[in-house]
């Protein structure tokens, strides 16, 4: 596997105002954009080939193309949006006739995904997800032997779901062709047909960790959680006088005197004015930030 696929081009809903500042793949976790950490899973399979649609801001994509070294990245912007299916068909011609890995763009994952590689590979099969069997959203059913998917959503009448679907999955070039050119489509009613046949892979693979960061509890949480990096960035400013309590600081940020910033997220070069009191809040603002806040994004 040398190519994936980073979905790219939604519009985050569930993640404004933040997602009105950037699209949702290059909103920052532990200093650095959601889809950097999805190159550097990739970077260790030895993919170096990246193809990334785009919608919304797409002039925000500039930056990060420069700074990915060592990476071949091709975008392939959409006027109107295509979902998953139509911007699937949409690269089609950049797949060429090898296999590909595809990743949302607002997933956190260390999971093996060498291990879905090999699966794939080995099963022969058109598509192979990677799923999780633990999690809210359990709408796949797998067969007995937990290597074929047989229903999604119920949507066959099979039997009810077992697994969570990790929004990344390995796909043959044959596959995305089936898909109709130029169509706004899902890829769900494609995998169906192939589960009709006993043809949609599945391997689960439940180590490390797997988040979907695409509201605004779970991105909090998962700054909570994870130790990605330092919490403050050592280009942050925390003035004598301030308070910092498990709080993420990006570059740049200015937090000072007598500001309190608590189980919060600041974006980089953002600025807490002095006499600020913010709790659980995600500030993304360039202009500085005064008064008392909770469960804010400012």
């Amino acid at each position: 596997m040398h190519q994936a696929f980073i979905l790219g081009a939604g519009l985050g809903t569930r993640l404004r105002p933040l997602t009105d500042r950037l699209p949702k793949p290059l909103v920052p976790l532990f200093h650095q954009p959601i889809a950097a950490w999805t190159i550097n899973a990739c970077a260790k399979l030895g993919i170096r080939r990246f193809a990334i649609n785009t919608h919304h801001l797409p002039e925000a994509w500039d930056d990060f193309a420069t700074h990915s070294v060592g990476n071949e990245i091709t975008f392939f912007h959409e006027p109107i949006l295509l979902e998953t299916g139509g911007g699937l068909r949409n690269i089609s011609e950049w797949v060429g006739d090898s296999p590909l890995l595809v990743h949302n763009g607002d997933i956190f994952s260390t999971m093996p995904l060498d291990a879905l590689v090999a699966a794939h590979k080995a099963s022969g099969l058109p598509v192979t997800l990677a799923l999780r069997s633990q999690g809210t959203a359990t709408h796949i059913a797998l067969d007995a032997s937990g290597s074929r998917v047989i229903d999604i959503h119920e949507k066959l009448g099979r039997t009810a779901g077992t697994h969570v679907f990790s929004g990344i999955y390995c796909v043959n070039p044959e596959f995305i062709r089936q898909i109709p050119a130029n169509e706004k489509i899902s890829v769900i009613p494609f995998f169906l047909e192939l589960a009709k046949q006993n043809q949609l892979g599945a391997i689960t693979l439940d180590e490390g960790v797997w988040l979907d960061l695409g509201d605004r509890e779970s991105y909090l949480r998962a700054h909570r959680e994870l130790g990605l990096a330092p919490r403050v960035h050592p280009d942050a400013v925390i003035e004598p006088g301030a308070t910092v309590i498990d709080s993420v600081i990006g570059p740049g940020a200015i937090v000072e005197s007598g500001a309190v910033v608590r189980d919060s997220v600041v974006w980089p070069y953002a600025k807490i004015a002095c006499g600020a009191d913010l709790t659980r809040c995600i500030v993304c603002s360039a202009d500085p930030v005064a008064g008392i806040h909770s469960d804010a994004d400012l």
